[in-house]
Formats: C-alpha cells, sequence, structure tokens
C-alpha cells in the first residue's frame, strides 16, 4: 500500500512527486509510467520553450504558473547545471492587418505583469537581420532549455527522497476498496491511499477509469516540424513567433533555435489519428471512432474549417509549409529544411466544440486528477506540482 500513487511519467507526474517528497517526507510515493522511459510522449517531444505567459488570459492558472515557472524553471536549472538559455523572444506583425491584434497582445503581456516592449522593425533586425516584419513585441525572459534532461533530474531527486519508479506499468483499471484505489496494471495490483493521474494524452480515459464523467475528452493534434539544415542556422537567433490568428486556436508556425543550436520550425496542428500517432500513417480503429463520434469535434472543425483545411495541407505539402515560414523569414527556400520529429499535443475539447483554454485540475476524495495540461505546463511544471500538493495538503 502506497500513500501516493502517480500515474503517468511525464513532466507534470514527476514533478508532483517530486513536491509531494518534499512535503511529506515519511510518506511512500510510487509514479509508474505505461513506457519503458520517463518523457516518451509530449515531455520529449517538447520543442523546449521556456515560455513567458503572454498568450494567457490574466489571472487564469496558465498565465499565473507559466509567469512563476518561467523564473522557478530557471532557477532549478541554476541550481543543477542543466543547459538553459535566455534567449528572448520576438512576437511579430507580418501584415497591418495584424497591428491591432499585436497591440492587445502586448497590453495582456503588461497584465500578466510580464517584461514585454513594444519594438520597431529596425530594432528587432539588430538581433534577427533576416525577418520580416512591420513591428513586434520583444519578450525578454522567454528561452530554452531540455526538459527531458530536466525530468532526468526530477526522477533523481525523487529517488533520493525515498520515491519508487515502476516503468512498463501501464493501468488498466481501477477499483475503489474502503476508500482505497486499487490499481490493476499489467504488472500486477497497485494499492493506493491516494491517486494522481498525470496520464497526458490518456488522461481522460483514466479519468474515466475512476469512475468519473470528465468534463471535456482528449483530441489529439500531431504537430509537425521541419528543422533548417545547419548552413542555415545563421538565419534565426532566438524565438521568432507570428502574431496568433484569432481565427485559430493554436500559435501557428514560428522559429524555435533549439539549446543545441539548431533551429526547428513549426508545428503546425493536424488531427492525429491515433493519441500517439506521430507519423501520418499511424491510426488507430478505436481511438479514431472516439474522436469522430464526439460531438464536440464536429462543433470544433465547423468553427475552424477554413483554417483547419490550411493545416492539413501544409502537413502533405512542404511548399505550402514553406510557404508560411517565409512570411517570418524570407529567404528561407524549400531546400533549406528537411522534416524532422513530431510531437503530439492533448488538448481538451469541451462537448460545445471549444478547447479547453486553461490547465484542468479535477479534486475528489482520494484521487486528483490532471485533465488538461499541454504547453506550457513544462515550463509551468514545478508550479503545477505545488499547486496540486498545496490542494491535496487542504484536503487533509
Amino acid at each position: 500500500m502506497y500513500d501516493f500513487v502517480i500515474i503517468g511519467g511525464g513532466i507534470v507526474g514527476l514533478s508532483v512527486g517530486m513536491s509531494l517528497g518534499k512535503r511529506f517526507p515519511s510518506k511512500s510515493i510510487l509514479i509508474i509510467e505505461k513506457e519503458d522511459k520517463i518523457a516518451a510522449h509530449q515531455t520529449g517531444h517538447n520543442s523546449g520553450v521556456i515560455h513567458s505567459g503572454i498568450y494567457y488570459k490574466p489571472n487564469s492558472f496558465k498565465a499565473e504558473f507559466t509567469r512563476k515557472g518561467n523564473q522557478s524553471i530557471v532557477e532549478f536549472c541554476q541550481t543543477y547545471d542543466l543547459p538553459y538559455k535566455v534567449c528572448g523572444k520576438f512576437i511579430v506583425a507580418t501584415r497591418k492587418s495584424e497591428l491591432s491584434a499585436l497591440q492587445n497582445l502586448y497590453q495582456q503581456g503588461l497584465k500578466n505583469g510580464l517584461e514585454v516592449e513594444k519594438v520597431s522593425a529596425e530594432e528587432i533586425k539588430e538581433k534577427e537581420p533576416y525577418i520580416n516584419c512591420l513591428e513586434g513585441i520583444k519578450v525578454e525572459k522567454a528561452g530554452i532549455t531540455d526538459y527531458t534532461k530536466i525530468c532526468r533530474k526530477y526522477i533523481d531527486l525523487i529517488q533520493k527522497q525515498g520515491g519508487e519508479l515502476k516503468l512498463n506499468t501501464k493501468v488498466i483499471n481501477i477499483r475503489n476498496i474502503q476508500n482505497n484505489k486499487i490499481l490493476e496494471t499489467t504488472q500486477g495490483e497497485i494499492k493506493a491511499k491516494f491517486m494522481i493521474n498525470c496520464a497526458g494524452l490518456y488522461s481522460d480515459f483514466i479519468t474515466k477509469l475512476d469512475g468519473f464523467r470528465p468534463p471535456a475528452q482528449i483530441i489529439p493534434f500531431r504537430g509537425e516540424y521541419y528543422q533548417l539544415k545547419p548552413n542555415k542556422n545563421y538565419l534565426v537567433n532566438s524565438l521568432i513567433y507570428p502574431v496568433p490568428n484569432p481565427e485559430f486556436p493554436f500559435l501557428g508556425v514560428h522559429f524555435t533555435r533549439m539549446i543545441d543550436g539548431s533551429v526547428h520550425a513549426g508545428p503546425n496542428a493536424v488531427l492525429s489519428l491515433k493519441r500517439e500517432g506521430y507519423k501520418k500513417t499511424d491510426f488507430d480503429a478505436k481511438e479514431f471512432f472516439e474522436i469522430v463520434t464526439y460531438k464536440g469535434f464536429w462543433k470544433l472543425v465547423q468553427k475552424h474549417t477554413n483554417e483547419g483545411v490550411k493545416e492539413i495541407i501544409r502537413s502533405f505539402s512542404k511548399t505550402a509549409f514553406v510557404k508560411s515560414l517565409q512570411q517570418l523569414i524570407p529567404e528561407i527556400t524549400i531546400n533549406d529544411v528537411v522534416s524532422c520529429e513530431a510531437g503530439v499535443r492533448a488538448q481538451a475539447l469541451k462537448n460545445n466544440g471549444s478547447l479547453v483554454d486553461d490547465f484542468l485540475i479535477i479534486q475528489n476524495k482520494n484521487s486528483l486528477h490532471v485533465c488538461n495540461a499541454p504547453s506550457p505546463a513544462a515550463t509551468a511544471s514545478l508550479e503545477i506540482g505545488k499547486y496540486i500538493v498545496n490542494q491535496i495538503s487542504q484536503q487533509g
């Protein structure tokens, strides 16, 4: 019998385990992960950006946790000598029609307590000479790191605290007996006094196994990337983002100079036909059926048909993808980029067709479910962990 069992060995589950160990040093803690390694999915396919919190509604979990997490994740990297760089980010308008949205985003950044600055095209080109823009926002404290390495340090600290990790352990059923959780797994039964669901792409599935109806269903969106050839890395020095399209709930393709110096361009956002479908050919009939029979999915499609079609075209046409990149850096050609590994975003979708736009955490008597924690959850991971442990502590 464990005091706490955490389902999911991604960055959120590991942060929760580490925070629990600090708060309850005498309690037994187990993290179970269905893969043969930690950080195998969203975390391991993360672009590594240390976000600022500019995109999120003031007073939301995302805004608060990301602003605080921007500092705490950097301090964590400094403490444990992990790679990071605070390189800054530019969010730029390339058309006059985007200027009002840029101004709104700037005002939101100020409301969120961030160090943001309106900058001219000339000022931006001092650092990013190949960029095409009319004007932009400079986000000073945005940066880059390696979240897989951060996860390895999380688990190292958890194990030093006395916590345990079991890999290749998939949950297939959950029973409640005398206020305890009995987790039936591929490695046998595991008993817990309190269970925490950090299962990412399968968080709604685990919530249902626990006997609760989640307020939203996870819809997987694959984000595909290209990478600049090494001889073209000089074109990008930091992080370059477009002004978000208010007609589409994703950020749009952008440039990320990674911690190893390579430059990734993307992602798009296309429906994945499998929750862990990193390739176009990946398909799971049962999971696909769950998507297409969900009313919220079709309502989402109706809302964003035009932009959704453009995303699909970019997925199958390298020419179309590069054309969208040229809006930011015109010098890039189709021969300058090669495809690289994709990621899958676990996005919670409500029955009315609206995306859950904040972290969604639901607590019950002896369980807690993280039902929505896509990007910027990696940046905010330490703050999410602290929050969850505080919620459990208050419950007693």
